[in-house]
C-alpha cells in the first residue's frame, strides 16, 4: 500500500468518526491532546488528567472492606480468624495505602494543596491500619469457634519466652485516635473546594471515632460499617464527576467546582503576614506547597509517644508500624520540599522523620526484643540526642527570618530533643518526653490547620505571626561571622552548595555520634544502637542519594550512596553481630570488604579536592574511620581512636551542614566552607566552540536590548516566560511569524498566540469587551493563564498591524499577559509579540534555555538565557469568546482547571 493509500484511508477514517457529532470530535480532541502530552518530559496536568479520581476511589474500596468486615464479625458473633485478618489488611495496604500514595503524589504535581495531603495523608493511615489487621492476623487462632472473641484478649507472643506483647487495641487505639484529629481538619479544609470531599472525609472521621471504639465494644462496628458505607456512595458518585470531568474538560454533575463556603470567610489577610518583610516569596506551581502534610506527619508520631510514655501502650510493637508509615509520608513532604528548591522544609521535615523513624524502632527494641537490665545505664550511653538537639537548633536558626509559628514549632522541637537527652534518668525521661509530645502534638495541629488554610486560599487567612527578623537582617548575621573569621567579600558570590548537602551531613554526623562505642558496651546497648546508625546512615542517605541524582554539580549520588553501604556494614558487623553470630576473626570478608571501602574513599578523596575543604575533611576523616573498621575485623582496634575519630567527624558534620543550609537558603556564601584546592582546568577549544545562535543574559539590560534588536530586526529568538520558554517574533514581521511555524514543523492550522506586557495595553485600545470579560482577565492577568477572546481592528490599534492575519484563528486571539519581569520588559521594548512554545511540534516543552539552544538553536537567530524556566508546562488556555454564556478550558496546563473555574465563578457572582 502506498504512502498516498495510507494518507487517503487515513482521511475516510476521519471524516467518518467526525460525523458522529461534537461528542466524537471532542473525544478525538482530548485523545489527540493526551497523546501529545504523554510524550512531554515533566509532568503535565492533562496527562495526570484527575487523580482524585483514583484517590477516592481507593477510599471506596478500603471503606468498603473493612465494613464488611465488620458486618460479618458483627452477624457471626465470631471474630474473623488469622487468614481472614491478613487478606482484609493486604487489601487495605495496597489499595487504600499504595494506590492513593500514586493519587496524592499526581495531585502533588497538579498544584493541588488539598487533594495532595489528603490522599497521603489517608494512604498513610489505611496503610496503618492493613498492617495492624496483617499483624493480628499472624498472631491470632487459626480457627475461633467460641463465643464473641474481643481484639483486646489477643496478645502477639514473640520468640522471646520473657516477652509477651499486650493487647493490639491498646496500641491501635492511639493512632485512631491521632487521625481523627486529622481527617477532621481535612474535611474541615476541604469545605473551601467543594461539597464532595467534606462528606467523604466526614464520613471517615466519624468511621475513625467508632472503629477505635469498636476496639473494646462491638456495637460500635455497626456504626463504623454503616459510615463507612457513606462513604462508599459519595465516593463513587465523587470519583464519576471528576471522571466526566477529566474526559469532558468540563463539570457534568455537580459537587466539584463550588465550594459548601468560601475560604475567604475564616479570615481577612494580615498585613503583617502576609507580605515578607525583605524577602519575595517566588511562586512556584510546578508542585503543592508540602507544608501540611509535614507538619500533618508531626501531629501522629509524637501522638502515638504520648500515649506510650503515660502508660496507655505498655508495648511499642505496632506502634513502630504506625509511627514509620507515617515518617515515610513525611519524607514525601521533605521531597516535594525538594522539588520546590526549598532546602529549608526538605531538610525541616526530612530530620523530623528520621528522629521518629529513631526513636520509634529504639522503644521497640527496648519493649520488644530485649530485656534491658539497667536502662538509665545503656540510655546514658546513647549519644545520638546530642546531636539531634545541634540539628534543631540549627533549624531553629535559620527559621529566625520566617512567621512566629513557625520559630515556635522549631523552638518545641528544641524543646522535644532536650527531652530525650540520655543523662535524664527513664522515669522523669518518659514523663517529660510525653508532656512535650502531648503540647508538640496541639502545636502541629494547628500549624497544619493554619498551613493548608493559607495554602489554599494563597494568603494568610489564619494568623502565623510575622517575621522576627528579615531576610536581609539574619544574612548579614551570617556574613558578619565569616567576615570575623575570614576576609570577606563585601557581596558574596553566589553558592556552589546543592539543596540535598545539609541532609548529607546531617545524616553522616548523626550515624557519626550515635556509633561511638565504650570499652564495657553490652550486648543491650549496641542492640540500641542499631536503629541509630542504620536509618540516618544508611536509610536516609539512600533517599538523600536518590535526590542528589537531579542537578548536581559534583558526586551527584555517588558520595551518599557509598556512605550508605559503609554504615549498613559498620551497623551489620559492629552492632547486629551477636543478633546474627558473626565472628569478625572467623569470616575474611568484612576484612575484604574494609579494604575495598578504603579504596574507593581515595577516589572520594581526591574528587573533594576539587570541592571545597569541609567535603575534603569529610572524606579524610572517614578514611581514618575505614582504617578502625579494618582494625576491628583484624581484633586490632584501638577503641580511643575510633571514638575520636567518629566524634571530630560529627563536628565538622554540624558546621557543614549549618554552612550547607545557610549558603543555599540565601544562595550566597555567607558562612564559608573553604575553597577548593586544585581548580579543574578549562578545555580552552570547548570553551572556543561556536555556539548555534547568538545568546544573552536576563539579568542585564545590554541583553534585553540585544533581543529586542534581534527581534525587531524581524529575526525569531527564544525567550523565557512565566511558564515554559517561547519562540517570539515581533508583530511588525509577519514573515519572522511564518519562519516560527518552519523552526517548529508547526502544523499550518494552528494558531500562534500575542504577548503583551500589561492589561492596561489592551484597555488603552477600547476592545469591545464585556465587562465580565474585563474583570474575568483582571483576575488572571498577569499569570499562566491565556484567554482567547474574539478578533476585531483594536488588534490593530494594539500594534499587530500587518499581522493581524498571521496570529490566531479568522475569528479569534489568545493573548498572553507573562508573571515575569524580563518577559514584560521585553515586550515593552519591542511592542507585541508572536509566541509559542519553543520546542520541535510534539516534543517536550523547554524548561531551561539550554533547552532551546540545543533543540533550536541552529534554526533561531538568539536565545534571551534565564536558566530553569518557573514551570514545567505552558498555560492555562481557556476559550473566553462566549464568556457570558460560561468558559471552556482549551488546555490545562499550569494552572488547575478547578482554580480557573473558582475565578470565573467568583468574578461571576461578585458581578452578579
Amino acid at each position: 500500500m502506498t504512502n498516498k493509500e495510507v494518507m487517503l484511508g487515513e482521511k475516510i477514517k476521519l471524516t467518518a468518526i467526525w460525523s458522529f457529532g461534537p461528542i466524537a470530535r471532542k473525544v478525538i480532541q482530548e485523545a489527540t491532546y493526551i497523546k501529545k502530552m504523554s510524550s512531554s518530559e515533566g509532568f503535565a496536568a492533562v496527562f495526570y488528567s484527575e487523580p482524585g479520581v483514583l484517590g477516592l476511589l481507593a477510599n471506596v474500596i478500603s471503606a468498603l472492606i473493612v465494613a464488611l468486615q465488620n458486618f460479618s464479625q458483627v452477624n457471626t458473633n465470631v471474630l474473623a480468624n488469622g487468614t481472614e485478618n491478613i487478606l482484609a489488611g493486604v487489601h487495605l495496604v495496597l489499595i487504600g495505602g499504595v494506590t492513593q500514595l500514586v493519587a496524592g503524589l499526581m495531585s502533588f504535581r497538579k498544584y493541588d494543596h488539598l487533594a495532595g495531603t489528603a490522599f497521603i495523608a489517608f494512604s498513610a493511615l489505611w496503610s496503618s491500619f492493613g498492617a495492624t489487621r496483617i499483624i493480628l492476623g499472624a498472631n491470632s487462632p487459626l480457627n475461633v469457634t467460641s463465643d464473641i472473641l474481643n481484639l483486646k484478649n489477643i496478645s502477639v507472643v514473640t520468640n522471646s519466652p520473657s516477652v509477651a506483647f499486650p493487647p493490639i487495641s491498646e496500641s491501635a487505639v492511639a493512632g485512631l485516635v491521632a487521625y481523627i484529629s486529622v481527617a477532621f481538619i481535612l474535611s474541615f479544609c476541604s469545605a473551601t473546594a467543594n461539597y464532595i470531599m467534606p462528606f467523604v472525609f466526614g464520613a471517615i472521621t466519624i468511621t475513625l471515632i467508632f472503629e477505635a471504639v469498636g476496639l473494646f465494644s462491638q456495637w460500635a462496628l455497626i456504626v463504623s460499617g454503616i459510615f463507612e458505607l457513606v462513604i462508599v456512595a459519595f465516593g463513587l458518585y465523587g470519583a464519576t464527576a471528576l471522571l466526566l470531568k477529566g474526559i469532558t474538560q468540563r463539570y457534568i454533575l455537580p459537587g466539584f467546582g463550588n465550594a459548601l463556603f468560601n475560604v475567604l470567610l475564616l479570615g481577612a489577610a494580615n498585613k503583617s503576614t502576609s507580605k515578607t518583610i525583605g524577602e519575595e516569596k517566588k511562586k512556584n506551581t510546578k508542585y503543592a506547597e508540602p507544608i501540611a502534610l509535614g507538619n500533618l506527619c508531626s501531629v501522629i508520631s509524637p501522638f502515638f509517644f504520648a500515649f506510650y510514655c503515660f502508660g496507655y501502650i505498655k508495648s511499642f510493637y505496632v506502634g513502630a508500624v504506625w509511627v514509620s508509615i507515617n515518617s515515610i509520608a513525611q519524607l514525601y513532604a521533605s521531597y516535594y520540599g525538594y522539588l520546590r528548591s526549598d532546602v529549608y522544609f526538605a531538610t525541616k521535615f526530612c530530620v523530623h522523620s528520621t528522629y521518629w523513624l529513631v526513636k520509634a524502632w529504639e522503644e521497640f527494641i527496648l519493649t520488644v526484643l530485649i530485656d534491658v537490665g539497667n536502662l538509665d545505664s545503656s540510655r546514658a550511653r546513647m549519644t545520638g540526642d546530642w546531636f539531634f538537639l545541634v540539628t534543631a537548633l540549627i533549624l531553629c536558626l535559620m527559621s529566625l527570618n520566617r512567621n512566629k509559628l513557625e520559630i515556635i514549632h522549631n523552638s518545641f522541637f528544641v524543646l522535644l530533643t532536650i527531652s530525650t537527652i540520655p543523662q535524664i534518668g527513664t522515669i522523669s525521661y518518659y514523663r517529660f518526653f510525653g508532656a512535650v509530645c502531648s503540647m508538640y502534638t496541639v502545636l502541629s495541629l494547628f500549624a497544619t490547620f493554619a498551613s493548608l488554610v493559607n495554602s489554599i486560599a494563597e494568603k494568610a487567612l489564619i494568623p502565623i505571626g510575622a517575621q522576627i527578623l528579615s531576610s536581609k537582617t539574619l544574612q548579614s548575621i551570617l556574613f558578619s561571622l565569616k567576615q570575623r573569621f575570614t576576609k570577606a567579600e563585601e557581596n558574596p558570590p553566589c553558592t556552589t552548595v546543592q539543596l540535598p548537602d545539609a541532609l548529607f551531613y546531617i545524616c553522616n554526623g548523626l550515624a557519626a555520634l550515635s556509633a561511638i562505642q565504650s570499652a564495657d558496651m553490652d550486648q543491650a546497648q549496641a542492640h540500641i544502637t542499631i536503629p541509630w546508625v542504620l536509618i540516618p546512615g544508611t536509610l536516609i542517605q539512600l533517599y538523600v542519594s536518590r535526590i542528589q541524582v537531579r542537578g548536581a554539580r559534583y558526586f551527584g549520588s555517588t558520595l551518599p550512596f557509598c556512605y550508605a553501604a559503609i554504615w549498613a556494614t559498620w551497623t551489620w558487623l559492629r552492632f547486629a553481630g551477636h543478633l546474627l553470630n558473626i565472628d569478625p576473626s572467623s569470616d575474611g570478608g568484612f576484612t575484604a570488604g574494609a579494604i575495598a571501602f578504603l579504596i574507593v574513599n581515595m577516589f572520594l578523596v581526591v574528587s573533594a579536592i576539587y570541592t571545597n575543604v569541609v567535603l575534603l575533611l569529610v572524606t579524610i576523616i572517614m578514611e581514618v574511620i575505614i582504617i578502625c573498621f579494618l582494625l576491628f575485623t583484624l581484633e586490632q582496634l584501638p577503641l580511643p581512636l575510633e571514638g575520636v575519630m567518629l566524634a571530630l567527624f560529627s563536628f565538622v558534620c554540624v558546621y557543614g551542614a549549618t554552612a550547607s543550609f545557610a549558603n543555599h537558603m540565601f544562595g550566597k556564601q555567607l558562612i564559608p566552607l573553604g575553597d577548593s584546592l586544585f581548580k579543574v582546568g578549562k578545555n580552552k577549544k570547548a570553551d572556543q566552540a561556536p555556539l548555534p545562535c547568538s545568546i544573552a543574559s536576563s539579568r542585564q539590560t545590554s541583553g534585553l536590548r540585544t533581543i529586542a534588536k534581534i527581534l525587531d530586526s524581524g529575526h525569531v529568538c527564544g525567550i523565557p516566560t512565566d511558564t515554559v520558554y517561547a519562540l517570539a517574533a515581533s508583530c511588525k514581521h509577519p514573515e519572522a511569524i511564518k519562519n516560527i511555524y518552519n523552526i517548529k514543523d508547526r502544523p499550518a492550522e494552528k494558531p500562534i498566540c500575542i504577548c503583551i506586557s500589561n492589561l492596561e495595553q489592551l484597555s488603552a485600545v477600547h476592545p469591545p469587551f464585556s465587562p465580565l470579560l474585563w474583570e474575568f482577565m483582571n483576575q488572571v492577568y498577569p499569570g499562566g493563564i491565556s484567554c482567547i477572546v474574539k478578533k476585531g481592528e483594536w488588534l490593530k490599534k494594539l500594534g499587530v498591524g500587518t499581522a493581524y492575519d498571521h496570529v490566531g484563528t479568522k475569528d479569534s486571539i489568545m493573548i498572553r499577559v507573562p508573571d515575569h519581569t524580563v518577559t514584560a520588559h521585553l515586550v515593552s521594548m519591542t511592542g507585541p509579540l508572536a509566541i509559542t512554545s519553543a520546542n520541535p511540534s510534539g516534543e517536550p516543552d523547554s524548561i531551561h534555555h539550554d533547552m532551546v539552544i540545543s533543540r533550536l538553536g541552529h534554526k533561531i537567530d538568539a536565545v534571551l538565557c534565564d536558566g530553569n524556566s518557573n514551570e514545567l508546562v505552558a498555560s492555562t488556555v481557556v476559550n473566553c469568546t462566549k464568556i457570558d454564556e460560561g468558559i471552556t478550558i482549551v488546555r490545562e496546563g499550569c494552572v488547575p482547571a478547578v482554580r480557573v473555574i473558582q475565578l470565573f465563578e467568583q468574578v461571576k457572582n461578585k458581578l452578579d
